[in-house]
């Protein structure tokens, strides 16, 4: 069995408990239930913005403890002051140490869009990105069926929010392909092993419909290989280990951006 089999063994236990805590009526009576989420093109396109998600993680499973010290609101308000066009939040507890106040936090320092980093296998998770003021919803193809990613790509759409479906190769790509879909993510990190290789964007850029936002993720800790990635064609670039491993991660995009 490998990590990802283990977190989703893991996230189906936690789905479950999460329902017994807290109702759908409840979720859909969160302060940010009715908000209108942002557009995630309108700001990955814009002029005045990076193509960066910019991620807070404090650990993975691969590296383990990255930042224990650093504040949410602190450091995505230096990453959005820097010209991040998404936030990426990790919502995962006991594989990314994660939590919902992190979620909430953000959204109350920033008027950006961001994306739930999670694995998301329910409906309620959807709900719940909502609920917490987030944008964007990640589905991951390696851990869902295709008729699974349709499901849950036309239940966040109908609540408004932005899908990003993220692949790990080809194989992937050409079965999680549906109309329910607003980016599709590369993830040049196998989330079987752990192992990264930024050849893996290259390869797939060509092979994503023109319809959907394009997104290089993971690898990615040189400002040369973001300008090569945009002359390949992506649009967006999410970058989370490479900022929150240092001590001052707005510090850290900051320089980042200069050299961009």
């Amino acid at each position: 069995m490998n990590i990802l089999d283990k977190i989703v063994i893991r996230k189906k236990e936690e789905v479950a408990d999460a329902k017994r805590l807290i109702s759908v009526k409840d979720l859909e009576q969160a302060e940010h239930f009715k908000r209108t989420p942002y557009v995630f093109k309108d700001f990955l396109l814009a002029p005045d913005r990076t193509g960066i998600i910019a991620e807070f993680k404090r650990r993975s499973p691969s590296k383990g403890l990255i930042n224990g010290v650093s504040d949410v609101a602190e450091v995505t308000r230096a990453y959005n002051a820097a010209g991040a066009s998404a936030l990426s939040v990790l919502t995962d507890v006991d594989f990314f140490g994660g939590k919902t106040d992190d979620i909430l936090a953000a959204r109350a320092a920033n008027n950006i869009p961001i994306l739930r980093k999670d694995f998301m296998i329910d409906e309620y998770q959807i709900l719940e990105a909502k609920a917490w003021g987030a944008d964007i919803i990640l589905l991951i193809a390696a851990i869902l069926t295709p008729q699974q990613i349709i499901d849950l790509g036309q239940f966040a759409h109908n609540l408004g929010l932005n899908v990003l479906l993220e692949v790990h190769n080809q194989e992937e790509l050409e079965r999680s392909i549906c109309p329910h879909l607003d980016a599709i993510g590369v993830n040049n990190r196998n989330l079987a092993d752990f192992t990264v290789d930024i050849q893996t964007s290259f390869d797939l850029v060509n092979q994503i419909p023109d319809d959907f936002l394009k997104i290089s993720e993971s690898a990615i800790s040189d400002p040369k290989t973001i300008l090569e990635l945009k002359s390949a064609g992506f649009n967006g670039f999410l970058i989370g280990e490479n900022f929150m491993k240092t001590d001052n991660p707005g510090l850290a995009i900051q320089d980042f951006v200069s050299q961009l």
